[in-house]
């Protein structure tokens, strides 16, 4: 089973399928609607132990359904509520999963796990355009929001250091965040940054940004996220949730193999840039040289 729709769809056909499916998979089918985001993260083994059905049973639930197996079945519930779950929930759900394990190795092991995710799927070709794109552009403009307010904070402290004209659109109300991106254009290149839970405003800016022709990299979760659809290119990080903290390891290693290829690509400016910039750090006493 693939696709939005099939996603979307899925606890429709759970309910419908309700009355037909055998004792031990109405306890699973029960449990699922009441508690879809429990049951998304959670192993057969330990849904089967909750629900008081066999492991094997779980497996026969999933393809009762038309998965291959279990993980597909599962990975269809976490992505149906990738965008819905409240801070709330998702505080529940981390303390079920790390349970009395060790906090700090489950949170860094789950930030492993979103890197090595992200290096296997992303795509290089998009990957290399959006360098070329950002080398291009007249102006580069940034937007991330909430959480992603910080990564996109980092990207222009960088970009601006090497780039000719970088900026940074502000976080504000209303309409003030199209009066900052205002005159974007074709020579243009906007970054757009946005994680679940997605900000209406990043969606609005990255729109406005692709109707006036300016080149758009979405760096975001899946192909499915709401900016995905006005980006030229994508880059997908995995952030899978730790508790009510967003997980941003992942976007962040993207970013800093973007200032690097840029930094690579550019690398005669970028030295007398930074070799302009220590003389003036030195002079000025902006670093602590006492330690050198």
């Amino acid at each position: 089973m693939n696709g939005e729709k099939e996603r979307r769809d899925l606890l429709s056909e759970i309910a419908e399928k309700l009355p037909k499916l055998s004792k031990g998979q109405k306890q699973i089918a029960h449990y699922m609607l009441e508690h879809y985001e429990k049951a998304a993260y959670m192993t057969a083994a330990k849904l089967g132990a909750l629900v008081g059905v066999s492991e094997s049973t779980v497996v026969r639930f999933a393809g009762e359904f038309g998965f291959e197996g279990y993980p597909e079945l599962q990975h269809s519930l976490q992505e149906l509520i990738r965008t819905k779950l409240t801070t709330l929930q998702r505080i529940e759900i981390a303390n079920d999963r790390i349970g009395d394990s060790d906090l700090l190795e489950s949170v860094m092991m789950s930030d492993v796990d979103n890197i090595r995710h992200t290096l296997d799927k992303i795509d290089r070709n998009c990957f290399n355009r959006a360098v070329d794109a950002l080398i291009g552009a007249r102006t580069v403009y940034i937007v991330g929001m909430r959480s992603s307010s910080t990564v996109a904070r980092f990207l222009t402290f960088y970009l601006e250091l090497i780039l000719p004209q970088v900026k940074l659109v502000r976080s504000t109300g209303g309409s003030e965040v199209f009066e900052q991106i205002l005159r974007i254009s074709s020579l243009d290149v906007m970054v757009g940054i946005s994680f679940p839970r997605y900000s209406k405003r990043i969606i609005n800016a990255l729109e406005y940004a692709k109707s006036q022709g300016a080149h758009v990299i979405a760096l975001t979760d899946s192909e499915t996220s709401p900016i995905a659809a006005h980006a030229d290119e994508l880059l997908l990080a995995k952030s899978q949730m730790a508790s009510f903290v967003d997980s941003l390891v992942a976007p962040l290693s993207i970013i800093n193999a973007l200032i690097v290829a840029i930094g690579k690509k550019k690398q005669a400016e970028t030295a007398a840039t930074f070799e302009k910039l220590e003389r003036i750090w030195d002079e000025y006493e902006v670093y602590d040289t006492s330690h050198r």
